[in-house]
């Protein structure tokens, strides 16, 4: 984590410092390259049940968003933070250093470590087998046609390679114990390949969809399933971000965004 710290310091790259959970915790990310976290974290965060109590892992984890936003609502919950580019790893280690976060940073850690990583590669990088939990995953979804950017810290973060889900959900089977958890977010067209790459690993899946308000096509989905279960999938009441175009967030949406609601009602 020290030596995470001190890359951003050499760099010295524009960075914001912004408020989660109504101040509970703090995000040290990048003001203009690379992502910044948003709704869709809180999302993501809001998968795992608000009793977990074990150990997190947060694969592609940016500058630490929702594996943050599972601590400050579980308090008996640890996570590691999981990232692969060095200057997001920087970002995450900056942000469980604020001293905003005193109150989390003896439950996370950051690995600067591949998630697509496989076999002994794997272990080898500190994705020991069967080590945790829960796994989120926040993948880049964007195809390379979509939102082109000349950023390539962005364009890291937001543009999915080939046969993405499958690699990252087949190294979330292998650190997961038996029975753990998986949380995704994606877009609604990448359902299939989720489905594809789920299949024969996790079980009892739930889907929920995000609609940013009720007469509109979802624009997310999250899905959620147990490693080494065996029902079939289901589809949970949608997310509506807005009651109508126009409107400020619904209630439900502000309770997820803030850290008082889980997003399958556990």
């Amino acid at each position: 984590m020290s030596a995470a710290r001190a890359t951003l310091a050499r760099d010295t790259p524009a960075h914001t410092v912004d408020a989660f959970h109504r101040g509970r915790f703090w995000l040290v990310q990048p003001k203009q390259a690379g992502h910044r976290a948003g709704m869709d974290a809180m999302m993501l965060a809001a998968a795992v049940p608000s009793s977990f109590a074990g150990r997190l892992a947060d694969f592609g984890a940016g500058a630490g968003a929702a594996a943050l936003a599972v601590l400050s609502r579980c308090p008996d919950a640890e996570a590691v933070l999981i990232e692969r580019s060095p200057e997001m790893a920087a970002f995450a280690a900056t942000t469980l250093a604020h001293p905003g976060n005193a109150h989390l940073n003896d439950r996370a850690s950051v690995l600067a470590a591949d998630v697509a990583l496989s076999g002994r590669a794997r272990t080898a990088a500190g994705l020991a087998d069967k080590s945790f939990d829960f796994v989120v995953m926040n993948p880049p979804f964007n195809a390379a046609e979509d939102r082109a950017t000349p950023d390539p810290l962005r364009k890291a973060a937001h543009v999915m390679e080939d046969g993405l889900f499958d690699r990252w959900i087949r190294s979330a089977a292998a650190v997961v114990r038996p029975r753990g958890g998986l949380a995704v977010i994606a877009r609604p067209d990448q359902l299939g390949a989720i489905l594809d790459a789920i299949s024969g690993r996790f079980g009892d899946a739930e889907m929920l969809a995000v609609h940013p308000r009720p007469e509109a096509a979802a624009i997310r989905i999250v899905i959620r399933a147990i490693l080494g279960a065996r029902g079939k999938l289901s589809i949970r009441p949608p997310l509506m971000l807005h009651a109508q175009s126009g409107d400020g967030p619904t209630e439900r949406t502000e309770m997820i965004n803030n850290g008082l609601a889980s997003l399958f009602g556990d």
